[in-house]
């Protein structure tokens, strides 16, 4: 990040009041949909990038508003002449952030060359579309904050991870890896780049969470393979908490673990899910089963890789997180499903 960019950035945030035009890309995933409602509660207007070929023809390509300081933009990733949004210049202009959740669920289906073709292009193609159509903006935005993953460190045992620690070797580790490399290019167009490495995200209505709740509501949940894996977890509510920190606060860049300051191994985790639901966890998931039915790549990377991953940035930025441990973490979340 350049200084000009940094004090820019503390400009814009030191204004009373101030608010923000955000663009984002998976504006309609789990942390893409948490976030826009966050954005547009705090007042911020958020122009979601969706694919052209889902907004109706009617718009002609401009802003189509779909809700209140909420807008549809339209896109093309797959532009072979990188022009992508550049043609929708009127109604992305002045924006002062740009937030890049796309990306195809990993866990969706087995990891045959097809779909890892489809995991790759939806990250780190969708990524260098991206940066290639804002640094062709007049006036780029002032941060760029791409969602990146825990993967980025692979199977790392009893390692205790930071933002610091290299990356690993399989196919997950390798995938943020060419991922990240692709945001960091918006540095060139003096764009702060924030690269946000998710762990596992704890929400009532989406991701990993629902479907192990699931399993133990019908008395056939248990711990992952030996069960001593560590496992990094965030809240949605923290999430989407962290990303606002980042979009706001000038000094943050680089790259930052996603993930609450105490990671717990499988078989902890699975023993808390279950006493938080009052179920037993009695039917393990052996290693084996695991890989005849995802096959060994997909379940080794996905499942039984143990990430032991710390925020040590947030930590040092004094950043306060609602959920610190997994039991208040879960009775929160049980909590909401109830009152629901």
């Amino acid at each position: 990040m350049t200084q000009g960019t940094k004090h820019e950035r503390q400009r814009i945030v030191a204004q009373g009041g101030f608010t923000m035009k955000v663009l984002i890309t998976g504006a309609t995933g789990l942390v893409g949909t948490a976030l826009v409602k966050r954005l547009v509660a705090d007042g911020h207007t958020v122009c979601r990038l969706v694919r052209r070929e889902t907004v109706s023809r009617k718009s002609d390509y401009r802003g189509q508003a779909v809700g209140q300081r909420v807008f549809d933009v339209p896109w093309d990733p797959e532009a072979s002449d990188g022009l992508s949004f550049a043609d929708s210049q009127g109604d992305i202009a002045s924006a002062e952030a740009v937030v890049n959740l796309a990306g195809a669920s990993i866990a969706q289906g087995r990891w045959t060359t097809q779909r890892k073709m489809v995991l790759r292009s939806s990250r780190i193609k969708t990524t260098r579309s991206l940066v290639a159509a804002l640094r062709r903006l007049k006036t780029p935005p002032k941060v760029l904050l791409s969602a990146s993953a825990v993967g980025y460190y692979g199977n790392r045992g009893e390692e205790v991870l930071t933002e610091e620690s290299k990356a690993g070797d399989d196919f997950l580790a390798q995938l943020a890896r060419e991922w990240e490399a692709e945001a960091v290019k918006a540095e060139a167009a003096g764009m702060c780049v924030v690269r946000a490495r998710f762990g596992i995200i704890l929400a009532k209505h989406g991701g990993a969470l629902p479907p192990m709740m699931r399993l133990f509501q019908f008395f056939v949940g248990g711990k992952i393979g030996s069960g001593r894996q560590w496992m990094s977890w965030v809240t949605l509510e923290d999430a989407i908490g962290i990303l606002m920190y980042a979009l706001k606060d000038a000094s943050v860049s680089g790259a930052i673990n996603v993930v609450a300051p105490q990671p717990v191994r499988n078989a902890e985790f699975t023993q808390e899910l279950a006493r938080a639901l009052h179920r037993p966890a009695l039917v393990p998931a052996p290693a084996f089963a695991l890989r005849l039915a995802l096959g060994q790549e997909m379940a080794d990377s996905m499942l039984l890789a143990s990430q032991r991953v710390e925020p040590a940035r947030l930590q040092q930025m004094n950043y306060h997180f609602l959920h610190n441990d997994l039991p208040s973490a879960l009775t929160s979340i049980l909590k909401a499903i109830k009152l629901k």
